[in-house]
């Protein structure tokens, strides 16, 4: 398996990066087009696609299969799941590796993800000494979180009307974040499942305020 990235440049000197995963069965292309909406002129953005082709979406992404049987109210039943442990070990390798091709370093890294692209930010950036974590309409994808390496704040933003990924699931992010002592600003907004223009603003003041 590989990941296949794609690129916003900075539209002056990058000062910080971003990287942004997409959820279940969409694509880094989805993702990509909040680029024009974040007012980030400082900020190399990169876009990874999930490396497993989605069973029932044509084009789409997955950074892990579902059990048939899954419900989002159910425990995390996915740790032992050989792809899941893939697309970890992959974004490990490639986030670990990007200060070498950007010149910044991870602790000006901001690593985010929607729905199951912030369950692998959860799993993946507490890995790793960044400079924040973004967890938009996500949830927790196992038992015990990763200790966190470093401090960093994290924004967890969560939709009032979310039909997919259930509102109580922000509160266990919330829990389970606190624990370790990591600040974590929370906002609801009037969204479903999706990412909207109030959230991407809180998203860009986020991003700035880690500069």
């Amino acid at each position: 398996m590989t990941l296949n990235i794609l690129e916003a440049p900075a539209k002056e000197k990058a000062e910080q990066v971003l990287v942004l995963m997409h959820g279940w069965g969409a694509s880094a292309q989805d993702v990509a087009g909040i680029a024009d909406f974040l007012d980030l002129p400082q900020t190399q953005m990169f876009f990874p696609d999930g490396p497993i082709a989605h069973p029932m979406a044509p084009g789409g992404r997955m950074w892990y299969g579902f059990p048939p049987s899954y419900d989002f109210r159910s425990p995390p039943v996915f740790e032992g799941q050989a792809d899941l442990a893939q697309s970890r070990e992959l974004l490990l390798d490639w986030l670990q590796r990007l200060p070498e091709q950007t010149g910044v370093p991870l602790e000006k890294t901001i690593l985010g993800g929607f729905s199951q692209g912030g369950a692998m930010t959860l799993d993946v950036g507490l890995r790793l000494p960044l400079a924040g974590m973004m967890v938009l309409s996500g949830y927790v994808h196992l038992n015990a979180l990763p200790k966190a390496v470093s401090q960093r704040p994290v924004l967890v933003v969560h939709g009032r009307q979310d039909a997919v990924v259930p509102i109580v699931l922000a509160g266990v992010t919330q829990s389970q974040l606190g624990a370790q002592g990591l600040a974590v600003e929370y906002q609801e907004f009037d969204m479903g499942h999706e990412i909207s223009l109030p959230a991407l603003q809180k998203v860009g003041g986020f991003c700035q305020a880690q500069r």
